[in-house]
């Protein structure tokens, strides 16, 4: 079960604050979240709030080139898109309240009289190589699992800590028809083999590549493997047509089918390693190409691998009820709330108390923060607590639950369900 921190407290929303969280899902990337070239601005521009000003669903432009932003000095103008023209905006309000928080304006926010001083104390913290950890230690994770999209391989912990684990993100091999293939993130599943030693030339010699990439993954502290397929295509994984994929092999152009053919072929593969290995596959799901991501897309997928533990994300927003009938269905599927209490704070009130009330058991939440930087992480996981601890008032005060009804669910979302999870010790 989840730490908690402190004595017994007196309402559902202090005993929430005092619960550990095992975080399961953030984008903490050494050259990110550990950089000293950090101002306001580039808080804001390395944000969901950025998002604002993208057009989706193209993660490329909404992740990379915000990884990549050259500097830029912080002014009111550039500042103000983000506070006052997309200001009602959640992913805003989020950002605006962790930073307020944690650099001692709580009281006015980020304002036009105070935004210099918020700038220069931004910069000053990030010089300083025990800030990360100060931040994430002010919002009590014990634990973080990470997913570094600019390189699937990093074990996170000689460059973030001890405390982290990672997932393999698994895009860039499920494209890796050639070995000039690259998936959203402009990953080479070829190049990153090559890197553990594992030359193709074949389509079996691939899949034997796969097999000891999933085999090594102990060794590198990957305790899961990460499905972002949502950003490269439609998540209707097809039953594997092998004579159809090897047809994509080599091929630098090949047929739409047999494209299709080799992923679906590829992310089978995966998943049934997956499930021999005992390692949980957590998989995107929702906004990305939003036409081809709704949640019941991966049935076949799920349904072809019973013993495969699918983490499923974001309650798959906007169709937060068709994946809690999946979860409700389907035994070998579990929820990672993260993102959605960032994206609407009110739907997630309601497809909470919908989750407490479907789900066939208390294991099946578990919470992260989806962010690049620490700032926002301590705003997410606080605001999280928030909102859990609301809900929960809520059925308390309802007569749904009793407060040991409560208290018990808390320690499981906030931080119990995922060490379970994740066998974590």
């Amino acid at each position: 079960m989840a730490e908690r921190r402190g004595a017994m407290s007196e309402t559902m929303s202090d005993f929430v604050n005092s619960c550990q969280v095992v975080d399961v899902h953030e984008h903490h990337m050494a050259e990110v979240a550990h950089s000293a070239d950090v101002n306001l601005l580039k808080l804001f521009q390395q944000s969901y709030a950025a998002w604002t000003s993208h057009v989706l669903p193209s993660e490329p432009k909404a992740t990379i080139e915000m990884v990549s932003i050259p500097p830029e000095p912080t002014t009111w103008e550039a500042l103000a898109p983000f506070l006052e023209r997309s200001g009602s905006n959640a992913f805003v309000r989020n950002l605006v309240r962790g930073v307020a928080e944690l650099y001692g304006v709580a009281d006015t926010g980020i304002t036009r009289d105070n935004w210099e001083a918020v700038d220069a104390s931004v910069r000053l913290r990030h010089k300083e190589a025990t800030w990360p950890s100060e931040v994430i230690g002010r919002a009590a994770i014990g634990r973080i699992v990470t997913d570094p999209f600019l390189d699937p391989l990093m074990d996170p912990r000689p460059v973030l800590g001890q405390s982290y684990d990672a997932v393999l993100r698994i895009n860039a091999f499920a494209l890796g028809w050639h070995p000039e293939s690259r998936d959203h993130n402009g990953n080479c599943g070829h190049t990153l083999l090559r890197r553990l030693g594992l030359e193709v030339k074949t389509f079996d010699d691939y899949c034997d590549a796969i097999r000891e990439l999933v085999a090594g993954c102990s060794r590198r502290n990957h305790i899961a493997l990460k499905n972002a397929l949502a950003y490269d295509r439609d998540l209707s994984f097809d039953e594997p047509d092998e004579e159809l994929a090897r047809q994509a092999w080599g091929q630098r152009s090949p047929s739409p089918a047999a494209r299709k053919a080799f992923c679906d072929f590829v992310v089978d593969l995966f998943c049934q390693l997956a499930g021999e290995a005992d390692l949980p596959v957590q998989t995107h799901l929702g906004t990305a190409i939003i036409s081809g991501s709704h949640p019941l897309r991966m049935t076949g997928l799920i349904e072809r691998h019973p013993r495969t533990r699918f983490l499923l994300m974001h309650l798959a927003y906007p169709w937060s009820r068709d994946l809690l009938g999946m979860a409700f269905v389907y035994r070998n599927v579990w929820l990672d709330l993260c993102w959605s209490f960032l994206l609407s704070p009110s739907h997630f009130k309601l497809a909470l108390h919908e989750s407490i009330e479907v789900l066939p058991d208390e294991s099946r939440m578990m919470i992260g923060g989806d962010c690049l930087h620490v700032e926002e992480t301590f705003a997410a996981i606080q605001g999280a607590r928030r909102l859990i601890g609301e809900v929960l008032n809520e059925k308390v005060a309802n007569g749904y639950f009793q407060s040991r009804d409560a208290e018990r669910l808390a320690i499981r979302i906030l931080g119990g369900n995922a060490k379970e999870f994740f066998r974590l010790s």
